[in-house]
């Protein structure tokens, strides 16, 4: 008999997957989205309606992707979807960065390890076929994180079409006249002999050797400029560059700044007269030397003072930016290692001079000690580890010591800039490159009024982005753009016999042109006078066979800086100039944000997006950099972690931290997601479940004749949907995790679905109660999912199949539907306020009965009759009012309410058993009497729904 009657309940109908098994179920998805053509069709389903175009950085074709690097394309989907939804049509062309150091550092290893000597060509083509391998593994990773694009159009910069117009573009800063050769000092990296631009640079805390350097003064000399002579007399320098001692030219002071000779007994040093204490202190000097001598620096100009162990003199030139913050205010300088001793040496018609080769050792050049010549500069590192500096430093110190002109040194540590992929601290070094002026016709203040008109539209997110954007513009110097690389765009410089550089806009225009049809090889494997066969030269040029091809390549920074050139500008798979968004990493402000701001200043005199949104970066649950967590081994691929997880925990662990800051991730933190995601995909389980035998078309009834219980679940739906709309508008998926976890696990789990059970599984099919909380729970489902399916892109997607065709593949999608709307007849303000009386009444109802639970007098809360008494307020008239609902409200078999004086309310709690009353078998309720039933004595709410 109780079975009998137990199969007479309308119990959830559990026959479709919903399961957790991500790991297994998502790629069948992917295979199903692609056999539909998913993306096509959601582009066809919006054609006609406004664009909304997100233009992707491209990332390196080097290496599996990365987790971070999922998480950047995760937030793109996140826009994508969303927006599409909105009615928006979504064009997102992927692209891959396929040129430069990170590539050809991979494939020279290889070269060198199987011992090959190959062509530029052959290393080139190498370069090609491995960036094209990873372009297709990298394909297959994003598609299995869930992202949608229109690979059928993706961009690459290696493509010769792309190589055209990265050609085209660098020709519209040559003719305008932007474009110069000099020989300056850059960044250079010493591990792969090239310049570097200041986005491939980083900072890393450093120790250096500190060193105090006495510079002689002849007596004539320091007579001559009225300075004491009856004693030896030394300007004392300070750097933390020994290595540059050998390039040292001049000693720089300020005009205005008070500078003192102190006696230190046997000689005398000339110091700025604030820091005497500082260079006393280094030097352990027992006593305070005493001032002899006070002079203004602008009186040294052009004193000669000696260099140290090489014979030539050192003569002291004014500049503005010595200060006496630090050091001795004498600042040593070597015009061909920094740039601001380049200027000086500029205004002093010094030499740039720069002792160092391309690897980073001193050159036989004649000048350089023979004990110097070979000593690198490079601290590699195993030194860096062994905190050991570089043998030319250590040359240096020695050859001071020797010379008597070593005063003091101390470890000094410090941030000092790093190549980005050797790890290693890089110099500056004068070297002939190619620079991009930035500050001439304007350009540099017209890209700082672009910053300015996007932050006038709210359009930096988060809006510190602005000022990180316009403090790298201000400082920007002008933009070294040549590299000594064989993998990339070359220059299309020609150079005759005597290495005098032709450059020319019109020339450039046509090599683009050859090039857009041959590829860039054509410009290494052809002679310059193929190459400029039918080209029209300037006057002034030699004849082409006079003439050889330039071997630097572009930076890489001018390649994606182009991307707008060579996408939008050309409206490639339905996009549009400017873009609507660019979202990377928070370090793009000084990359691909910033070069492609200045390539779009220059060429088209506006920002190439109207907003930019930048993420955080990877940490671990300490807030470390993974990269360098010691406690953290996991591989940092997302493969691996989709591997463990699915993707749409990934997905949904990435919409549940505020990318705006960096972003953790450890086992524990998405322990907690997978919890999150399985309270989504059990409400979609349980909604789906009761939805069994139910037909909008045929069951549905009207909002205004549905049950209280039912139109309050509506109102909180809507409020739901407003506010999570909100948060979406707003790129704050964040605050959409938070919403409608909040929404599913308190308003449905707890509340809304706890209640519906009783209803759902024992009144009869067609009951009005049943029918009107089915209506409300399809409702509900229709929003929720489609709130959800941004992140929850497999789970959401399976979810509609079973609730729109009760399969699991379908030829539709939601990700085809548009955002849901919330009719104005589910929001409901008063009721609202009603229902909040009455759960707190509830919650009242529940820490009431626990003791009784705990103390086994209870069982189900069904087992309780609940008496309430209280004052005639509000509260009391909600109560009345929703007398008849009580019991189900509260789970519980009879409720009764009574007045009370005075402001004292009251929940009395006592078994149903004392009553004196019966249960009902079936739907385990006790009532003062049971009925008979073809299935036996049941309740006569339960007989009601028998005979039904």
């Amino acid at each position: 008999m109780a079975q009998e009657l137990k199969d007479t309940l309308l119990l959830p109908k559990t026959d479709f997957p919903m399961r957790a098994n991500l790991v297994q179920r998502e790629p069948g998805r992917i295979a199903h989205w692609d056999k539909l053509g998913l993306y096509n069709r959601i582009q066809q389903n919006r054609a006609g309606r406004p664009a909304y175009v997100l233009h992707d950085g491209p990332p390196f074709t080097n290496g599996d992707v990365h987790i971070g690097t999922a998480l950047n394309k995760s937030l793109k989907d996140f826009v994508n979807r969303y927006k599409s939804m909105r009615g928006f049509r979504t064009p997102y062309v992927p692209g891959w960065d396929c040129h430069g150091l990170p590539i050809e550092q991979k494939v020279s290893r290889e070269v060198q390890e199987q011992k090959l000597q190959l062509s530029t060509g052959e290393l080139r083509a190498k370069c090609d076929a491995f960036s094209e391998g990873w372009i297709a593994k990298q394909t297959t990773q994003f598609k299995r994180v869930g992202v949608l694009a229109d690979w059928a159009h993706e961009y690459k910069t290696k493509a010769p079409a792309f190589e055209a117009d990265v050609l085209r573009t660098f020709a519209s800063f040559v003719e305008q006249g932007l474009v110069y050769r000099s020989k300056k000092p850059v960044y250079w990296s010493i591990p792969f002999e090239t310049a570097l631009a200041e986005a491939e640079i980083e900072y890393k805390d450093h120790v250096s050797p500190s060193i105090w350097v006495k510079f002689a003064v002849p007596a004539a000399e320091a007579a001559k400029f009225g300075l004491p002579a009856d004693k030896p007399l030394f300007v004392v320098i300070w750097t933390t560059t020994p290595w540059t001692i050998p390039a040292n030219l001049a000693i720089a002071v300020h005009p205005d700044v008070d500078y003192v000779v102190a006696d230190l007994g046997a000689e005398r040093i000339l110091v700025a007269g604030a820091l005497l204490g500082a260079v006393a202190s280094a030097a352990k000097l027992e006593t305070p030397p005493a001032v002899v001598h006070t002079v203004k620096g602008a009186v040294l100009e052009h004193l000669a003072t000696r260099h140290p162990f090489i014979d030539r003199a050192s003569p002291v030139v004014l500049a503005d930016y010595v200060t006496t913050e630090s050091g001795t205010g004498c600042v040593h300088t070597a015009p061909g290692h920094g740039a601001e001793d380049y200027q000086t040496g500029l205004r002093y018609k010094l030499e740039i001079y720069c002792p160092v080769g391309d690897d980073g050792r001193y050159l036989d050049d004649g000048k350089v000690p023979a004990d110097l010549v070979g000593l690198t500069t490079l601290e590699s590192v195993d030194d860096l580890a062994a905190k050991r500096t570089s043998p030319a430093n250590i040359g240096v110190l020695k050859k001071l010591d020797a010379a008597g002109a070593l005063l003091a040194k101390q470890r000094y540590p410090h941030s000092y800039p790093h190549c980005w992929r050797s790890k290693t601290p890089i110099i500056f070094r004068a070297v002939d490159q190619w620079f991009v002026s930035l500050d001439q016709a304007g350009h540099r203040a017209l890209a700082l009024a672009e910053i300015d008109k996007i932050a006038a539209a709210n359009g930096w997110i988060p809006a510190w982005g602005e000022a990180r954007i316009r403090g790298a513009v201000e400082s920007r110097p002008d933009w070294c753009i040549s590299r000594q690389r064989a993998w990339g765009v070359p220059i299309p410089a020609f150079y005759d016999a005597k290495k005098k550089a032709f450059l020319d806009a019109a020339v450039a225009r046509a090599v683009a042109d050859k090039i857009a049809v041959r590829g860039t090889n054509f410009w290494y494997d052809a002679s310059a006078a193929e190459i400029l066969d039918g080209v029209a030269l300037p006057a002034g040029w030699p004849a082409p066979a006079d003439l050889v091809c330039g071997r630097d390549t572009l930076d890489v920074w001018i390649d994606s800086g182009s991307t707008q050139a060579a996408v939008l500008k050309r409206g490639q798979g339905g996009t549009h100039w400017p873009a609507d968004l660019y979202l990377e990493g928070s370090d793009q402000h000084r990359g691909w944000f910033q070069s492609s701001l200045w390539c779009s200043v220059i060429n088209w005199g506006a920002a190439p997006y109207r907003a930019v949104l930048t993420h955080g970066f990877i940490v671990d649950k300490n807030r470390q950099k993974i990269s360098k967590s010691s406690t953290y081994q996991k591989p940092q691929t997302a493969e691996a972690y989709i591997k463990d997880h699915g993707a749409d925990v990934i997905r949904l662990w990435i919409a549940s931290q505020d990318f705006r800051d960096d972003i953790p991730v450890d086992e524990e933190i998405l322990k907690h997601v997978g919890e999150a995601y399985r309270l989504f995909r059990n409400t979609f389980r349980f909604q789906l479940s009761n939805l069994f035998d139910f037909d909008a078309a045929q069951h549905a009834v009207p909002v205004s004749a549905m049950d209280a219980l039912d139109r309050w679940a509506l109102h909180q739906t809507a409020t739901l949907l407003a506010e999570c709309t909100k948060a979406y508008d707003a790129f704050e998926f964040h605050r959409v995790y938070q919403l409608c976890n909040q929404f599913c696990s308190v308003t449905l789990s707890a509340t809304y679905h706890d209640i519906l059970k009783d209803r759902l599984y024992t009144l009869g099919a067609a009951h009005p109660l049943r029918r009107s909380s089915q209506t409300a729970l399809d409702l509900i489902f229709r929003t929720l999912v489609k709130i959800l399916a941004p992140v929850l892109t497999f789970t959401a997607d399976e979810a509609w199949s079973y609730a729109t065709a009760g399969a699991e593949y379908v030829d539709h999608s939601i990700h085809l539907e548009d955002w849901p709307v919330a009719p104005t007849e589910w929001h409901n303000p008063a009721l609202d306020a009603e229902f909040a009386a009455l759960l707190r009444v509830r919650a009242q109802v529940n820490e009431a009965i626990e003791p009784l639970r705990a103390a086994g007098r209870l069982g189900k809360s069904l087992d309780a009759a609940i008496a309430l008494s209280g004052p005639a307020d509000e509260t009391h008239r909600v109560l009345e009012h929703h007398r008849d609902f009580l019991p189900e409200l509260f789970i519980v078999s009879h409720v009764t309410l009574t007045r009370a004086a005075g402001d004292v309310s009251d929940v009395a709690v006592r078994p149903s058993s004392e009553l004196g009353h019966d249960r009902c078998p079936r739907c385990w309720r006790w009532v003062p009497s049971l009925e008979s039933s073809p299935h036996g004595p049941v309740c006569p709410r339960c007989a009601g729904a028998l005979s039904s």
